[in-house]
Protein backbone atom coordinates (compact mmCIF):
# COMPACT_ATOMS: atom_id res chain seq x y z
CA UNK A 1 0.00 0.00 0.00
CA UNK A 2 1.40 3.37 -1.03
CA UNK A 3 2.44 5.64 1.82
CA UNK A 4 0.14 8.60 2.32
CA UNK A 5 1.77 11.87 1.30
CA UNK A 6 2.54 14.31 4.09
CA UNK A 7 0.46 17.49 3.89
CA UNK A 8 2.37 19.79 1.55
CA UNK A 9 0.75 22.99 2.83
CA UNK A 10 3.24 23.46 5.67
CA UNK A 11 6.19 23.06 3.32
CA UNK A 12 4.56 25.45 0.87
CA UNK A 13 4.15 27.92 3.72
CA UNK A 14 7.93 27.87 4.22
CA UNK A 15 8.41 28.55 0.50
CA UNK A 16 5.93 31.45 0.60
CA UNK A 17 7.83 32.82 3.60
CA UNK A 18 11.09 32.72 1.63
CA UNK A 19 9.51 34.38 -1.41
CA UNK A 20 8.09 37.20 0.72
CA UNK A 21 11.49 37.63 2.39
CA UNK A 22 13.20 38.15 -0.95
CA UNK A 23 10.62 39.72 -3.27
CA UNK A 24 9.27 42.24 -0.76
CA UNK A 25 12.16 42.58 1.67
CA UNK A 26 14.99 43.36 -0.75
CA UNK A 27 13.43 45.70 -3.34
CA UNK A 28 10.96 47.52 -1.05
CA UNK A 29 12.50 47.72 2.42
CA UNK A 30 16.01 47.62 1.04
CA UNK A 31 15.19 50.67 -1.06
CA UNK A 32 14.68 52.76 2.07
CA UNK A 33 18.43 52.45 2.65
CA UNK A 34 19.61 52.43 -0.97
CA UNK A 35 17.60 55.51 -1.90
CA UNK A 36 18.99 57.37 1.10
CA UNK A 37 22.43 57.11 -0.54
CA UNK A 38 21.08 57.62 -4.06
CA UNK A 39 19.64 61.04 -3.21
CA UNK A 40 23.19 62.29 -2.55
CA UNK A 41 24.20 61.57 -6.16
CA UNK A 42 20.89 62.11 -7.97
CA UNK A 43 19.67 65.41 -6.53
CA UNK A 44 15.92 65.49 -5.86
CA UNK A 45 13.51 66.98 -3.34
CA UNK A 46 12.01 64.97 -0.51
CA UNK A 47 8.71 65.19 -2.40
CA UNK A 48 10.26 63.48 -5.44
CA UNK A 49 11.84 60.81 -3.27
CA UNK A 50 8.47 60.22 -1.63
CA UNK A 51 6.83 60.20 -5.06
CA UNK A 52 8.90 57.13 -5.95
CA UNK A 53 7.27 55.25 -3.08
CA UNK A 54 3.90 56.62 -4.15
CA UNK A 55 4.52 55.24 -7.64
CA UNK A 56 5.60 51.82 -6.38
CA UNK A 57 2.49 51.54 -4.22
CA UNK A 58 0.32 52.61 -7.17
CA UNK A 59 2.03 50.06 -9.41
CA UNK A 60 1.45 47.28 -6.89
CA UNK A 61 -2.22 48.22 -6.75
CA UNK A 62 -2.90 48.70 -10.46
CA UNK A 63 -1.08 45.48 -11.32
CA UNK A 64 -3.01 43.49 -8.70
CA UNK A 65 -6.08 43.10 -10.92
CA UNK A 66 -3.86 41.82 -13.73
CA UNK A 67 -2.17 39.49 -11.25
CA UNK A 68 -5.55 38.02 -10.29
CA UNK A 69 -6.28 37.30 -13.97
CA UNK A 70 -2.79 35.89 -14.49
CA UNK A 71 -3.23 33.53 -11.55
CA UNK A 72 -6.30 32.03 -13.19
CA UNK A 73 -4.56 31.80 -16.59
CA UNK A 74 -1.07 30.47 -15.80
CA UNK A 75 -1.25 29.52 -12.11
CA UNK A 76 0.59 30.40 -8.92
CA UNK A 77 4.01 29.06 -9.85
CA UNK A 78 4.51 30.96 -13.11
CA UNK A 79 3.01 34.12 -11.63
CA UNK A 80 5.66 34.10 -8.89
CA UNK A 81 8.43 33.46 -11.46
CA UNK A 82 7.20 36.29 -13.68
CA UNK A 83 7.16 38.70 -10.74
CA UNK A 84 10.72 37.82 -9.73
CA UNK A 85 11.89 38.37 -13.32
CA UNK A 86 10.32 41.82 -13.43
CA UNK A 87 11.93 42.80 -10.11
CA UNK A 88 15.29 41.63 -11.42
CA UNK A 89 14.92 43.73 -14.58
CA UNK A 90 14.00 46.88 -12.66
CA UNK A 91 16.82 46.42 -10.15
CA UNK A 92 19.38 45.93 -12.93
CA UNK A 93 18.22 49.14 -14.61
CA UNK A 94 18.63 51.02 -11.33
CA UNK A 95 22.04 49.51 -10.70
CA UNK A 96 23.49 49.87 -14.17
CA UNK A 97 21.85 52.84 -15.82
CA UNK A 98 19.67 55.18 -13.72
CA UNK A 99 21.11 58.68 -13.25
CA UNK A 100 18.10 61.01 -13.43
CA UNK A 101 15.10 61.42 -11.11
CA UNK A 102 12.68 60.17 -13.77
CA UNK A 103 14.76 57.01 -14.18
CA UNK A 104 14.24 56.37 -10.48
CA UNK A 105 10.50 57.03 -10.73
CA UNK A 106 10.03 54.68 -13.67
CA UNK A 107 12.36 51.81 -12.73
CA UNK A 108 11.79 51.78 -8.98
CA UNK A 109 8.31 53.25 -8.85
CA UNK A 110 6.70 51.40 -11.75
CA UNK A 111 8.73 48.41 -12.97
CA UNK A 112 9.76 47.10 -9.56
CA UNK A 113 6.29 47.89 -8.21
CA UNK A 114 4.67 45.70 -10.86
CA UNK A 115 7.15 42.94 -10.10
CA UNK A 116 6.37 43.06 -6.38
CA UNK A 117 2.66 42.80 -7.17
CA UNK A 118 3.20 39.65 -9.23
CA UNK A 119 5.63 38.09 -6.76
CA UNK A 120 4.11 38.70 -3.32
CA UNK A 121 0.72 39.72 -1.95
CA UNK A 122 -2.03 38.41 -4.21
CA UNK A 123 -0.43 35.07 -5.18
CA UNK A 124 0.82 34.40 -1.63
CA UNK A 125 -2.53 35.08 0.04
CA UNK A 126 -4.34 33.15 -2.68
CA UNK A 127 -2.12 30.15 -1.99
CA UNK A 128 -2.87 30.33 1.75
CA UNK A 129 -6.61 30.67 1.11
CA UNK A 130 -6.57 27.54 -1.06
CA UNK A 131 -4.43 25.41 1.25
CA UNK A 132 -5.81 26.41 4.66
CA UNK A 133 -9.17 27.06 6.31
CA UNK A 134 -9.07 26.20 10.03
CA UNK A 135 -5.59 27.64 10.43
CA UNK A 136 -5.93 30.27 7.73
CA UNK A 137 -5.23 33.25 9.99
CA UNK A 138 -1.93 32.06 11.39
CA UNK A 139 -0.89 30.63 8.00
CA UNK A 140 -1.64 34.00 6.41
CA UNK A 141 0.42 35.74 9.08
CA UNK A 142 3.41 33.47 8.48
CA UNK A 143 3.27 33.62 4.67
CA UNK A 144 3.39 37.41 4.48
CA UNK A 145 5.57 38.13 7.51
CA UNK A 146 9.01 37.30 6.17
CA UNK A 147 9.56 40.81 4.83
CA UNK A 148 9.69 41.81 8.50
CA UNK A 149 12.74 39.60 8.94
CA UNK A 150 14.11 41.00 5.71
CA UNK A 151 13.68 44.55 6.94
CA UNK A 152 15.47 43.72 10.18
CA UNK A 153 18.33 41.98 8.39
CA UNK A 154 18.49 43.54 4.93
CA UNK A 155 18.34 47.24 5.89
CA UNK A 156 21.38 47.16 8.23
CA UNK A 157 23.19 44.76 5.89
CA UNK A 158 22.74 47.01 2.87
CA UNK A 159 23.66 50.10 4.88
CA UNK A 160 26.90 48.44 5.97
CA UNK A 161 27.64 47.22 2.44
CA UNK A 162 27.04 50.66 0.93
CA UNK A 163 29.11 52.44 3.58
CA UNK A 164 31.93 49.95 2.94
CA UNK A 165 31.58 50.65 -0.79
CA UNK A 166 31.90 54.37 -0.19
CA UNK A 167 28.20 55.05 -0.69
CA UNK A 168 27.96 53.19 -4.01
CA UNK A 169 24.18 52.72 -4.03
CA UNK A 170 24.24 50.93 -7.39
CA UNK A 171 25.83 47.90 -5.74
CA UNK A 172 22.74 47.67 -3.56
CA UNK A 173 20.46 47.29 -6.57
CA UNK A 174 22.75 44.65 -8.04
CA UNK A 175 22.29 42.67 -4.81
CA UNK A 176 18.51 43.07 -5.14
CA UNK A 177 18.66 41.72 -8.72
CA UNK A 178 20.58 38.64 -7.64
CA UNK A 179 18.15 37.97 -4.81
CA UNK A 180 15.22 38.12 -7.26
CA UNK A 181 16.85 35.41 -9.40
CA UNK A 182 17.05 33.15 -6.34
CA UNK A 183 13.36 33.77 -5.61
CA UNK A 184 12.36 32.84 -9.15
CA UNK A 185 14.22 29.54 -8.90
CA UNK A 186 12.57 28.72 -5.56
CA UNK A 187 9.11 29.41 -6.96
CA UNK A 188 9.70 27.33 -10.08
CA UNK A 189 10.77 24.30 -8.07
CA UNK A 190 8.56 24.32 -4.98
CA UNK A 191 5.26 26.21 -5.49
CA UNK A 192 2.15 24.01 -5.92
CA UNK A 193 -1.27 25.22 -7.07
CA UNK A 194 -3.71 23.67 -4.59
CA UNK A 195 -4.12 20.70 -2.22
CA UNK A 196 -6.45 19.07 -4.76
CA UNK A 197 -3.67 19.11 -7.36
CA UNK A 198 -1.71 16.78 -5.06
CA UNK A 199 -4.65 14.62 -3.99
CA UNK A 200 -4.92 16.38 -0.63
CA UNK A 201 -7.49 18.57 1.15
CA UNK A 202 -7.23 21.95 2.94
CA UNK A 203 -5.36 21.82 6.28
CA UNK A 204 -4.30 18.25 5.49
CA UNK A 205 -7.41 16.87 7.17
CA UNK A 206 -9.24 13.78 5.83
CA UNK A 207 -12.64 14.18 4.18
CA UNK A 208 -14.60 13.06 7.24
CA UNK A 209 -12.80 15.61 9.42
CA UNK A 210 -13.50 18.36 6.90
CA UNK A 211 -17.24 17.90 7.50
CA UNK A 212 -17.07 18.12 11.29
CA UNK A 213 -18.04 21.46 12.87
CA UNK A 214 -15.19 23.62 14.16
CA UNK A 215 -14.70 27.07 15.67
CA UNK A 216 -13.76 28.32 12.20
CA UNK A 217 -17.36 27.81 11.06
CA UNK A 218 -18.36 30.87 13.09
CA UNK A 219 -15.56 32.93 11.59
CA UNK A 220 -15.47 31.77 7.97
CA UNK A 221 -18.20 31.27 5.40
CA UNK A 222 -18.94 27.93 3.75
CA UNK A 223 -20.91 29.63 0.98
CA UNK A 224 -19.27 29.63 -2.46
CA UNK A 225 -19.40 33.37 -3.02
CA UNK A 226 -18.75 34.80 -6.46
CA UNK A 227 -16.82 38.03 -6.85
CA UNK A 228 -19.93 39.75 -8.19
CA UNK A 229 -21.95 38.79 -5.12
CA UNK A 230 -19.21 40.02 -2.79
CA UNK A 231 -18.94 43.35 -4.60
CA UNK A 232 -22.63 43.83 -3.85
CA UNK A 233 -22.13 43.69 -0.08
CA UNK A 234 -21.46 46.70 2.15
CA UNK A 235 -19.02 44.64 4.22
CA UNK A 236 -16.54 44.26 1.36
CA UNK A 237 -16.28 48.02 0.81
CA UNK A 238 -16.01 48.76 4.52
CA UNK A 239 -13.11 46.30 4.76
CA UNK A 240 -11.50 48.16 1.86
CA UNK A 241 -11.88 51.47 3.71
CA UNK A 242 -10.26 49.97 6.80
CA UNK A 243 -7.46 48.52 4.67
CA UNK A 244 -6.77 51.91 3.09
CA UNK A 245 -6.61 53.80 6.37
CA UNK A 246 -4.45 51.09 7.98
CA UNK A 247 -1.99 51.16 5.07
CA UNK A 248 -1.58 54.93 4.65
CA UNK A 249 0.58 55.34 7.81
CA UNK A 250 2.77 52.45 6.68
CA UNK A 251 3.38 53.95 3.23
CA UNK A 252 4.23 57.26 4.86
CA UNK A 253 6.67 55.74 7.32
CA UNK A 254 8.50 53.63 4.72
CA UNK A 255 9.22 56.76 2.71
CA UNK A 256 10.11 59.14 5.55
CA UNK A 257 11.03 57.30 8.77
CA UNK A 258 14.80 57.34 8.22
CA UNK A 259 14.66 61.00 7.19
CA UNK A 260 12.53 61.82 10.25
CA UNK A 261 15.09 60.19 12.54
CA UNK A 262 18.08 61.81 10.86
CA UNK A 263 16.31 65.16 11.21
CA UNK A 264 15.92 64.47 14.93
CA UNK A 265 19.70 64.02 15.25
CA UNK A 266 19.90 60.22 15.07
CA UNK A 267 22.82 58.79 13.09
CA UNK A 268 22.46 57.05 9.75
CA UNK A 269 23.42 53.68 11.23
CA UNK A 270 20.94 53.96 14.11
CA UNK A 271 18.22 55.17 11.76
CA UNK A 272 18.79 52.10 9.60
CA UNK A 273 18.48 49.90 12.69
CA UNK A 274 15.25 51.70 13.57
CA UNK A 275 13.93 50.88 10.12
CA UNK A 276 14.93 47.30 10.78
CA UNK A 277 12.98 47.37 14.05
CA UNK A 278 10.01 48.80 12.14
CA UNK A 279 10.00 45.96 9.64
CA UNK A 280 10.55 43.43 12.43
CA UNK A 281 7.44 44.90 14.03
CA UNK A 282 5.49 44.09 10.89
CA UNK A 283 6.59 40.48 11.35
CA UNK A 284 5.43 40.31 14.96
CA UNK A 285 2.18 42.08 14.08
CA UNK A 286 1.38 39.72 11.22
CA UNK A 287 1.92 36.69 13.42
CA UNK A 288 -0.17 38.04 16.28
CA UNK A 289 -2.90 39.28 13.96
CA UNK A 290 -3.05 35.90 12.26
CA UNK A 291 -3.27 33.99 15.53
CA UNK A 292 -6.11 36.06 16.96
CA UNK A 293 -8.02 35.89 13.65
CA UNK A 294 -8.29 32.11 14.11
CA UNK A 295 -10.36 32.40 17.28
CA UNK A 296 -11.46 36.03 17.84
CA UNK A 297 -14.20 38.04 16.14
CA UNK A 298 -12.56 39.48 13.03
CA UNK A 299 -13.69 43.05 13.61
CA UNK A 300 -12.49 43.14 17.22
CA UNK A 301 -9.10 41.78 16.18
CA UNK A 302 -8.87 44.45 13.49
CA UNK A 303 -9.74 47.32 15.85
CA UNK A 304 -7.15 46.21 18.41
CA UNK A 305 -4.43 46.40 15.77
CA UNK A 306 -5.57 49.82 14.55
CA UNK A 307 -5.43 51.33 18.05
CA UNK A 308 -1.67 50.70 18.28
CA UNK A 309 -1.16 53.39 15.63
CA UNK A 310 -2.20 56.13 18.06
CA UNK A 311 0.56 55.33 20.56
CA UNK A 312 3.13 54.90 17.79
CA UNK A 313 2.30 58.29 16.25
CA UNK A 314 2.69 60.09 19.58
CA UNK A 315 6.12 58.55 20.14
CA UNK A 316 7.19 59.39 16.59
CA UNK A 317 6.36 63.06 17.17
CA UNK A 318 8.33 63.40 20.44
CA UNK A 319 11.45 61.43 19.42
CA UNK A 320 14.75 63.32 19.74
CA UNK A 321 18.39 62.57 19.08
CA UNK A 322 19.05 61.62 22.70
CA UNK A 323 15.97 59.36 22.92
CA UNK A 324 16.98 56.47 20.70
CA UNK A 325 14.84 53.97 22.62
CA UNK A 326 11.74 56.07 21.90
CA UNK A 327 12.55 55.82 18.20
CA UNK A 328 12.90 52.05 18.43
CA UNK A 329 9.64 51.61 20.36
CA UNK A 330 7.77 53.88 17.93
CA UNK A 331 9.16 51.88 15.00
CA UNK A 332 8.19 48.57 16.62
CA UNK A 333 4.63 49.75 17.30
CA UNK A 334 4.18 51.23 13.83
CA UNK A 335 5.34 48.00 12.26
CA UNK A 336 3.21 45.92 14.62
CA UNK A 337 0.08 47.94 13.87
CA UNK A 338 0.53 47.61 10.13
CA UNK A 339 1.45 43.92 10.22
CA UNK A 340 -1.52 43.11 12.46
CA UNK A 341 -4.05 44.97 10.30
CA UNK A 342 -2.51 43.70 7.06
CA UNK A 343 -3.10 40.09 8.10
CA UNK A 344 -6.60 41.00 9.28
CA UNK A 345 -7.46 42.56 5.91
CA UNK A 346 -6.56 39.50 3.85
CA UNK A 347 -7.91 36.99 6.39
CA UNK A 348 -11.25 38.71 6.94
CA UNK A 349 -11.73 38.87 3.16
CA UNK A 350 -11.01 35.14 2.88
CA UNK A 351 -13.22 34.34 5.89
CA UNK A 352 -16.17 36.38 4.63
CA UNK A 353 -16.12 35.32 0.97
CA UNK A 354 -14.15 32.05 0.63
CA UNK A 355 -11.32 30.81 -1.65
CA UNK A 356 -13.19 30.79 -4.97
CA UNK A 357 -13.78 34.53 -5.13
CA UNK A 358 -10.66 35.51 -3.17
CA UNK A 359 -8.16 36.20 -6.02
CA UNK A 360 -10.42 38.75 -7.72
CA UNK A 361 -11.64 40.25 -4.47
CA UNK A 362 -8.18 40.63 -2.98
CA UNK A 363 -6.77 41.85 -6.28
CA UNK A 364 -9.41 44.58 -6.38
CA UNK A 365 -8.83 45.41 -2.73
CA UNK A 366 -5.09 45.63 -3.26
CA UNK A 367 -5.76 48.04 -6.13
CA UNK A 368 -8.01 50.22 -3.98
CA UNK A 369 -5.68 50.19 -0.97
CA UNK A 370 -2.54 50.86 -2.99
CA UNK A 371 -4.01 53.58 -5.19
CA UNK A 372 -5.83 55.52 -2.49
CA UNK A 373 -3.16 55.14 0.21
CA UNK A 374 -0.21 55.57 -2.13
CA UNK A 375 -0.02 59.39 -1.97
CA UNK A 376 1.17 59.00 1.63
CA UNK A 377 4.84 59.30 0.69
CA UNK A 378 4.26 62.37 -1.46
CA UNK A 379 1.82 64.00 0.95
CA UNK A 380 4.21 63.46 3.85
CA UNK A 381 7.00 65.06 1.84
CA UNK A 382 4.81 68.04 0.94
CA UNK A 383 3.84 68.53 4.59
CA UNK A 384 7.51 68.54 5.55
CA UNK A 385 8.45 70.91 2.72
CA UNK A 386 5.67 73.28 3.86
CA UNK A 387 6.03 73.14 7.66
CA UNK A 388 9.61 71.83 7.98
CA UNK A 389 8.23 69.23 10.36
CA UNK A 390 6.51 65.84 10.18
CA UNK A 391 4.19 66.50 13.14
CA UNK A 392 1.10 67.30 11.08
CA UNK A 393 1.75 64.25 8.90
CA UNK A 394 1.54 62.01 11.97
CA UNK A 395 -1.62 63.82 13.07
CA UNK A 396 -3.18 63.08 9.67
CA UNK A 397 -2.31 59.40 10.16
CA UNK A 398 -4.30 59.34 13.40
CA UNK A 399 -7.37 60.92 11.80
CA UNK A 400 -7.39 58.32 9.03
CA UNK A 401 -6.95 55.46 11.51
CA UNK A 402 -10.01 56.68 13.42
CA UNK A 403 -12.03 56.57 10.19
CA UNK A 404 -10.84 53.00 9.59
CA UNK A 405 -11.89 51.89 13.05
CA UNK A 406 -15.41 53.19 12.45
CA UNK A 407 -15.57 51.41 9.07
CA UNK A 408 -14.48 48.01 10.36
CA UNK A 409 -16.85 48.16 13.33
CA UNK A 410 -19.77 48.18 10.88
CA UNK A 411 -18.30 45.51 8.56
CA UNK A 412 -20.32 42.53 9.84
CA UNK A 413 -20.06 39.19 8.04
CA UNK A 414 -22.61 39.27 5.19
CA UNK A 415 -25.27 36.60 4.70
CA UNK A 416 -25.72 35.25 1.16
CA UNK A 417 -29.02 36.29 -0.42
CA UNK A 418 -29.84 32.67 -1.14
CA UNK A 419 -29.54 31.86 2.55
CA UNK A 420 -31.72 34.82 3.48
CA UNK A 421 -34.36 33.77 0.97
CA UNK A 422 -34.24 30.16 2.21
CA UNK A 423 -34.69 31.27 5.83
CA UNK A 424 -37.60 33.51 4.89
CA UNK A 425 -39.29 30.66 3.01
CA UNK A 426 -38.92 28.33 5.99
CA UNK A 427 -40.37 30.94 8.31
CA UNK A 428 -43.30 31.51 5.94
CA UNK A 429 -44.07 27.78 5.80
CA UNK A 430 -43.85 27.48 9.57
CA UNK A 431 -46.26 30.34 10.06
Amino acid sequence: MAEKLKFYGWGLLAVLFALDFINMGFPYYGATVINGYMIRQIPMTRSTLGLGFTFINLAVGFAAVLVAITLLKIGLRLTFVLGSAIICAGALFMGLYAYKPWHYLVAFGIVIGVGISFATLVPATTAVTRWFRRWRGRAMGVAVSASGFAGLLVSPFLDKMLRTAGGNWRAGWEIVAGAAVVAGILAAIFVRESPESMGQLPDGLPAEEQKRPSRTDKLATKHAWTAGQAYGTIAYWLIAVAGITATYPFFFLVAHWILRLRGAGISSANAAWAMGVFTFGTLVGRWLGGIVMDFMNSRLAYVLGMCVYFVASYLAVIVTGDALMVAYVAALLFGGAYGWTFTCTSTITAHYFGPKAFPKLYGTMTLLVSVIASPAGYVGGRIFDTYHSYTRAFELNCVLVAVGIIAIIFAAMPTPRSAVASTAAVQQVAS
